[in-house]
């Protein structure tokens, strides 16, 4: 009898897709969102690596064209008001409020310092918030996908025990496949939020670094700019 219990369940599929389809509907609906979950992770973690090193180097291509010497105002003729970079914006938006700041008679209005100051932060809480969105997606996932594969796991192993006492059998053949579908879910659920936790973590902190570096050379350029007011 151990025998043929044995050989039944050599012969059950235990393949992924095979565990998927003798799963029920509902633990069936926990893995096709797991799925989900983890590809737009995925497609999220890639963007923004893409993002930030496209980030990190157009700043440095700037910082050296900034401190190369050239007239800052000939620099900002040649990038516009409206320029694609995200160190060039922040610079951009500093020096429209500082030619905005010049009277006809070519002296200053009150406040300029001020007023260059807040353009520069508004400019760098765009910027910030750009470089953060798709972040919360990843922290999501990361906390609730064992929840739901959990979730998925436990209604598996309910349906898997309901299937045994319909049958009053408790060989390995008739509970080995419904434990192996339920614990699938849990499975993916992990699989979707360990990486989104851990590139949640990093990615995190990549984008402080670099709106860090922005703040920096906002206050590099507001004190250039204060040197020239005070002269």
């Amino acid at each position: 009898m151990e025998a043929e219990t044995l050989a039944l369940a050599q012969e059950i599929d235990f393949s992924m897709w095979a565990l998927f389809a003798r799963a029920t509907f509902i633990v069936k609906l926990v893995m096709l969102m797991l799925t989900v979950a983890s590809f737009w992770s995925w497609s999220i973690i890639i963007q923004k690596i893409i993002s930030y090193r496209k980030a990190r180097k157009e700043g440095e291509v700037f910082d050296q064209r900034f401190w190369s010497g050239e007239p800052l105002d000939g620099l900002f003729d040649e990038i516009g008001p409206d320029p694609d970079g995200q160190s060039e914006h922040i610079f951009a938006a500093g020096m429209t409020e500082w030619r905005r700041s010049h009277r006809n008679d070519g002296g200053m209005i009150a406040g300029a310092a001020a007023r260059i100051d807040r353009s520069m932060d508004v400019a760098i809480a765009k910027e910030a918030e750009e470089l953060q969105s798709g972040l919360s997606v990843l922290a999501t996932v990361g906390s609730t996908a064992p929840f739901v594969g959990l979730f998925g796991t436990v209604w598996g192993i309910m349906h898997a025990f309901i299937n045994i006492a319909e049958q009053q059998n408790t060989s390995l053949a008739v509970v080995a496949p419904g434990i192996a579908e339920a614990l699938l879910a849990t499975a993916l659920g992990l699989l979707a939020a360990i990486p989104a936790v851990i590139f949640y973590n990093k990615l995190s902190a990549d984008s402080d670094r670099i709106v860090a570096g922005y703040e920096a050379f906002a206050d590099e350029f507001s004190t250039i700019l204060s040197r020239q007011l005070d002269s």
